[in-house]
Protein backbone atom coordinates (compact mmCIF):
# COMPACT_ATOMS: atom_id res chain seq x y z
CA UNK A 1 0.00 0.00 0.00
CA UNK A 2 1.11 3.50 -0.62
CA UNK A 3 0.28 6.94 0.69
CA UNK A 4 -2.25 7.49 3.44
CA UNK A 5 -3.85 4.05 2.87
CA UNK A 6 -0.78 2.37 4.40
CA UNK A 7 -1.05 4.51 7.55
CA UNK A 8 -4.81 4.03 7.91
CA UNK A 9 -4.70 0.25 7.38
CA UNK A 10 -5.63 -1.41 10.68
CA UNK A 11 -6.26 -4.90 9.33
CA UNK A 12 -3.55 -6.55 11.46
CA UNK A 13 -4.16 -4.56 14.67
CA UNK A 14 -6.49 -7.18 16.16
CA UNK A 15 -3.85 -9.89 15.69
CA UNK A 16 -1.20 -7.81 17.44
CA UNK A 17 -3.60 -6.98 20.31
CA UNK A 18 -4.59 -10.63 20.75
CA UNK A 19 -0.93 -11.69 20.79
CA UNK A 20 -0.12 -9.13 23.50
CA UNK A 21 -3.10 -10.22 25.62
CA UNK A 22 -2.08 -13.88 25.41
CA UNK A 23 1.46 -12.97 26.48
CA UNK A 24 0.08 -11.01 29.46
CA UNK A 25 -2.11 -13.97 30.49
CA UNK A 26 0.88 -16.30 30.38
CA UNK A 27 2.94 -13.89 32.47
CA UNK A 28 0.18 -13.49 35.05
CA UNK A 29 -0.50 -17.20 35.50
CA UNK A 30 2.92 -18.70 34.92
CA UNK A 31 4.27 -20.32 38.07
CA UNK A 32 7.27 -22.58 38.09
CA UNK A 33 9.28 -24.36 40.72
CA UNK A 34 12.16 -22.17 39.54
CA UNK A 35 10.25 -19.18 40.98
CA UNK A 36 10.66 -20.58 44.52
CA UNK A 37 14.03 -21.54 45.96
CA UNK A 38 14.41 -24.04 48.80
CA UNK A 39 14.88 -21.39 51.50
CA UNK A 40 11.82 -19.34 50.56
CA UNK A 41 9.77 -22.55 50.24
CA UNK A 42 10.79 -23.59 53.77
CA UNK A 43 9.81 -20.16 55.16
CA UNK A 44 6.46 -20.15 53.37
CA UNK A 45 5.57 -23.69 54.40
CA UNK A 46 6.68 -22.93 57.98
CA UNK A 47 4.28 -19.98 58.04
CA UNK A 48 1.51 -22.12 56.55
CA UNK A 49 2.09 -24.78 59.23
CA UNK A 50 1.83 -22.15 61.98
CA UNK A 51 -1.41 -20.83 60.46
CA UNK A 52 -2.88 -24.37 60.18
CA UNK A 53 -3.18 -24.03 56.40
CA UNK A 54 -0.90 -27.03 55.97
CA UNK A 55 -1.30 -30.18 58.07
CA UNK A 56 1.57 -32.70 58.37
CA UNK A 57 0.63 -36.38 58.09
CA UNK A 58 3.65 -38.10 59.63
CA UNK A 59 2.73 -41.71 58.89
CA UNK A 60 2.39 -40.94 55.16
CA UNK A 61 5.26 -38.42 55.13
CA UNK A 62 3.18 -35.79 53.34
CA UNK A 63 1.95 -32.28 53.94
CA UNK A 64 -1.73 -31.64 53.20
CA UNK A 65 -2.82 -28.23 51.91
CA UNK A 66 -5.95 -28.05 54.04
CA UNK A 67 -8.07 -25.61 51.94
CA UNK A 68 -7.69 -27.69 48.77
CA UNK A 69 -7.16 -31.14 50.31
CA UNK A 70 -4.09 -31.71 48.13
CA UNK A 71 -1.17 -33.72 49.58
CA UNK A 72 2.49 -33.03 48.80
CA UNK A 73 5.73 -34.83 49.58
CA UNK A 74 7.83 -31.86 48.40
CA UNK A 75 8.04 -28.57 50.27
CA UNK A 76 8.91 -26.73 47.05
CA UNK A 77 5.93 -28.15 45.17
CA UNK A 78 3.66 -27.24 48.06
CA UNK A 79 4.99 -23.66 48.14
CA UNK A 80 4.52 -23.23 44.38
CA UNK A 81 1.04 -24.74 44.56
CA UNK A 82 0.02 -22.47 47.43
CA UNK A 83 1.27 -19.36 45.61
CA UNK A 84 -0.79 -20.28 42.55
CA UNK A 85 -3.80 -21.22 44.66
CA UNK A 86 -3.64 -17.94 46.58
CA UNK A 87 -3.27 -15.94 43.35
CA UNK A 88 -6.28 -17.69 41.83
CA UNK A 89 -8.35 -17.06 44.96
CA UNK A 90 -7.36 -13.39 44.89
CA UNK A 91 -8.41 -13.08 41.24
CA UNK A 92 -11.72 -14.77 42.00
CA UNK A 93 -12.49 -12.38 44.84
CA UNK A 94 -11.93 -9.36 42.58
CA UNK A 95 -14.56 -10.72 40.17
CA UNK A 96 -17.14 -11.16 42.95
Amino acid sequence: MTGSDAIDDTADDHVQLETKLIEQDRDATGFSTADVDETSAQHLVGDLLEDDVVIPVAEQRVLVHEPSGTAFDSITQLAVFHRGWAAARGAGEEDA
